[in-house]
């Protein structure tokens, strides 16, 4: 079984705008079409968001403080583009 080479490239693009956010993902496989799905949240839904990077250092300060508050919840996006929580 010889298997060739498939380049995979994902990507998702945010635009925060007056009326809320726009999340663009964007999959592209091998030499098919790319497939884009778009998802809007109005700023209610995206109050509060953590996107990965702010995920990150929030769990270094946590880390570094060596303490993480009890009810410690934020909205979040997942792989899918999704809502979803992220809790601590």
């Amino acid at each position: 079984l010889q298997l060739r080479p498939h380049p995979t490239e994902k990507r998702t693009h945010m635009v925060s705008h007056q009326h809320g956010m726009t999340v663009r993902k964007t999959l592209h496989e091998g030499e098919a079409e790319p497939q884009s799905q778009k998802f809007s949240y109005s700023q209610a839904e995206a109050r509060g968001l953590l996107l990965e990077g702010a995920s990150l250092l929030l769990l270094r300060v946590l880390a570094c403080r060596q303490a993480v508050p009890s009810s410690l919840v934020f909205p979040a996006i997942d792989t899918e583009g999704q809502l979803c929580t992220s809790s601590y």
